[in-house]
């Protein structure tokens, strides 16, 4: 059986159905309030994953296969409960992925878009309604997310990825040339390309995990997912979603696996068409080298796609407005325990209006409570684990060992039961100090103080001391003031907020990517993201074949 009857065979009424036309809104954020109906049915999905441990198993085509490299996934708030048990797969089980990728492409690149795009708009349904407890419950619990932080994660964006692309297709392949007579017919073939996409990502969002393999897919590419090791429960719930809405065997496969025997084994393959990663500065570079290294091996020349972090700046103009900067700066710095990659991690306020800001700071840190996800009071958790801790704490331990650097909220943390690091402002005096230069992933926010007056100079430095380029925000109402700002920062981030947080990019909304370190900018989330995994194929029919090869003016 052709995939393509597969395809239809799970979307209802897909021959009758139209796609043409199709506009995908954002999905609504619910409330959760006590006694909801959501809040019910969130409480019952948490009591049953997190009394369970779920055993995953690779994923070939249509084969569940266990190896004995045993792994488990554990709850960061809790790191004594195992959520999950998974397998590593080695070089050979990611070969045979490989070649059965292969083998599906033949037919799922032939199925029409429409009907690509309806398997999708299903999975999206399932997101929002039958599944979205369980991707927000295995996100909680896995990740550490509160609820509003998995809410806006694995069930509204996750579901708005899905349902834009569509859209973001349908209008991508509205376009066809100019045939200029009747004899001679031009048309352009939007094709996948060929081999396969690698796609390797990130624990912090359910939503780019579970999109980063499927913004290949729905064009027609063929996909081998290695997700985080830290975010595989939601990913793992993420993937039987798109089996069920119809993603035939063998165009995403499942490969949980050692990093560095991920990435040799996909780098040497000549069928390497495409990585698509979010994550580290550190492996994107690894990963590039390998393809430069390997590029007369490969059929095609590999794209890359990559999407590292950050360091995000809120630069505040004396005429700001002292509420937005008090909690926007907050919010971004400290949601989700700074564990976005978008979020603020240094913050530059001006001389006049820094006591008055640093005060109503502190006073609203003092009330943030910190602790497990599954209490609705807390503001964040635990980070994600061992690793993490190890990191943010020696940023944390610089700070209270330098003589350029104060620490004047948090500084404690304690890995005893969880993962858990005090939100912590660390005021510096030197602007370049390595804490407002390096990328630290966690709830430290780095501050500066500059005179009022030389905010130019500032701004400009604002620019040159980091080598990412991802978000930024200012706060001005000065118009003048706001004019020179964007003027300065027009280089520096490819998300870019005026009197709002740097966090909190929507789908459809404010595509998202960023451009120096922080990667690629191919803008997520936007309608020219698919156009990376699209190989066109332009087309000429005559309908008056040549009589002769000479020219009219030819004797």
């Amino acid at each position: 059986m052709r995939l393509c009857k597969l395809c239809v065979k799970h979307c209802a009424n897909s021959r009758a159905m139209s796609l043409q036309g199709f506009k995908a809104v954002n999905e609504p954020i619910l409330s959760y309030l006590p006694g909801s109906d959501e809040r019910i049915r969130l409480e019952a999905a948490l009591e049953k994953h997190k009394n369970q441990q779920v055993d995953i198993p690779l994923v070939v085509g249509d084969e569940e296969i266990r190896t004995k490299d045993v792994h488990y996934q554990v709850a960061p708030f809790d790191h004594q409960k195992k959520l999950a048990k998974y397998y590593y797969a080695n070089s050979d089980i990611i070969k045979k992925a490989i070649d059965v990728s292969q083998k599906a492409r033949h037919d799922w690149a032939r199925v029409p878009f429409e009907e690509k795009g309806k398997i999708f708009l299903k999975a999206a349904d399932l997101i929002s309604n039958e599944y979205r407890m369980d991707l927000m419950a295995s996100t909680m619990l896995g990740q550490g997310k509160t609820i509003i932080q998995a809410e806006i994660d694995s069930a509204a964006e996750l579901a708005d990825f899905y349902r834009f692309n569509v859209q973001f297709g349908l209008e991508m392949f509205k376009y066809q040339p100019i045939s200029p007579s009747d004899v001679e017919l031009n048309r352009v073939q939007y094709r996948g390309t060929e081999g396969f996409w690698a796609a390797i990502t990130p624990f912090n969002f359910t939503a780019i995990g579970a999109h980063l393999p499927v913004a290949p897919a729905i064009v027609g590419n063929v996909c081998l997912w290695k997700p985080s090791d830290t975010a595989m429960l939601s990913n793992w719930i993420a993937f039987q979603i798109l089996r069920e809405a119809g993603v035939p065997p063998g165009v995403i496969n499942f490969l949980p696996a050692d990093g560095p025997v991920f990435g040799d084994t996909i780098t040497s393959s000549p069928y390497l068409s495409g990585i698509n990663f979010t994550g580290s500065v550190k492996t994107f570079k690894h990963l590039w080298k390998q393809v430069a290294a390997n590029l007369d091996t490969y059929q095609s020349y590999p794209r890359l796609i990559g999407e590292c972090g950050g360091k995000n700046f809120h630069f505040a103009h004396p005429s700001g407005d002292l509420d937005a900067v008090v909690n926007g700066s907050l919010r971004s710095a400290f949601e989700y325990g700074g564990q976005k990659c978008s979020a603020c991690s240094r913050i530059y306020l001006p001389e006049s209006k820094a006591d008055e800001i640093k005060g109503r700071m502190l006073e609203e840190i003092k009330k943030f409570k910190i602790g497990s996800p599954l209490d609705a009071n807390n503001f964040f958790s635990a980070v994600i684990d061992d690793k993490a801790f190890e990191r943010i704490k020696g940023y944390i331990d610089y700070a209270q060992s330098s003589p350029k650097t104060t620490i004047i909220a948090g500084g404690k943390y304690d890995d005893s039961k969880g993962y858990y690091i005090e939100p912590t402002i660390v005021e510096v005096s030197d602007p370049k100090d390595r804490l407002m230069q390096e990328e630290i992933f966690g709830p430290v926010l780095s501050l500066f103080v500059y005179p009022d007056a030389e905010y130019k100079t500032y701004a400009n430095l604002v620019n040159d001391t980091s080598p990412f380029g991802l978000t930024g925000a200012i706060y001005a109402q000065d118009s003048e003031a706001l004019d020179t700002l964007n003027d300065i920062f027009r280089d520096s981030v490819g998300n870019y907020y005026i009197n709002d947080k740097s966090t909190g990019s929507v789908v459809g909304q404010q595509p998202f990517g960023g451009s120096r370190l922080s990667g690629t900018n191919d803008k997520a989330g936007g309608p020219y993201y698919l156009m990376k995994f699209v190989s066109i194929q332009s087309i000429k029919e005559s309908k008056s074949p040549l009589q002769t090869w000479k020219y009219p003016y030819m004797g």
